[in-house]
């Protein structure tokens, strides 16, 4: 769990964070949101002491941050930033090794950690191990540079960004692959980023920041119901809250009997998802994987006001 407790970072006597406070439980994602200058990043950066609060106090599992080394409380705190950030004259396996050889873990252990992580991400431990960051994809990159933030086990993720670089179609499944993970694994997750789509997708909670202050914090679906401020509004776009709020449902929810033509969606695709693939497809009804069938006529009610 990370309690902020009226965090406040000052730069020349005026607030870039604002007296923020929210809590994050065990095993969530929290996801900062807003535009340039709304605070988000130093306030993540304030959680692993990359950036000094001026005042208030983070608290991780019950332990006051300021009271450990920061050299230390990083090594127990994993962190992935827009670009990966991988060491370019560094092989795969020693990127993904970087924090368990600090660590002084042994070799072995490493070796299998190393190759855990690339199977875990759908990387063949045997192709990638050697590989230098410049012979992968973008990709690929981000994904070394995420399972490099896992690699010593840490309780808690921080992620800046981290899919800002990607082109749209691999963004989608660096996304969906970080959710599966995630819940696989049980990480606390904060992550900062300006997509308020990407915040409604992967958030168990969003924290909206609006210059320096906390201006709403809460599960998707509430934001998108009741956003607090005009500028929570504005941010959600108020012509995109219907297919915002279709995102937020697994396809598989609503399926019901029935036989559709057509390659079947993933179960876990959600009704945007669904949605677009009918209007893509020109299908009224599509099958789901699993059994059943989600119709264009059940996303068309879901999707009303």
């Amino acid at each position: 769990m990370i309690q902020i407790s009226h965090l406040t970072k000052l730069y020349d006597g005026k607030p870039v964070v604002d007296d923020v406070s929210l809590t994050v439980e065990r095993g969530q994602i929290a996801a900062l949101v807003g535009t340039s200058g709304s605070g988000k990043t130093t306030l993540l950066r304030m959680i692993n002491r990359l950036v000094t609060p001026s005042s208030g106090q983070v608290l991780i599992d019950g332990q006051d941050t300021a009271a450990i080394a920061p050299h230390l409380l990083r090594r127990r705190i994993g962190y992935a930033i827009q670009g990966h950030g991988l060491f370019p004259h560094r092989t795969v396996g020693q990127n993904i090794a970087t924090v368990p050889r600090l660590l002084r873990w042994s070799a072995d252990d490493i070796r299998a950690r190393v190759d855990e992580l690339l199977t875990l991400f759908q990387l063949d431990p045997d192709a990638f191990r050697d590989r230098m960051p410049h012979e992968l994809s973008g990709g690929q990159q981000q994904r070394i540079g995420v399972a490099r933030a896992l690699a010593a086990k840490p309780d808690l993720l921080l992620m800046d960004e981290p899919f800002g670089a990607l082109d749209p179609v691999i963004r989608a499944k660096a996304q969906a692959d970080l959710r599966q993970i995630q819940r696989q694994l049980g990480t606390t997750l904060v992550l900062v980023t300006h997509d308020m789509a990407e915040a409604i997708l992967l958030g168990d909670r969003i924290a909206v920041m609006d210059r320096g202050k906390l201006v709403q914090y809460a599960p998707p679906a509430d934001i998108l119901r009741a956003p607090a401020t005009p500028f929570v509004e504005a941010l959600i776009g108020p012509d995109m809250r219907p297919f915002h709020l279709l995102s937020l449902t697994p396809a598989f929810q609503i399926a019901t009997e029935g036989h559709a033509i057509g390659a079947p969606i993933p179960r876990e695709a959600t009704l945007r998802d669904a949605l677009a693939e009918c209007l893509w497809s020109g299908r009224d009804a599509l099958p789901v994987e699993g059994g059943g069938v989600v119709t264009l006529a059940a996303l068309r009610q879901r999707a009303a006001p």
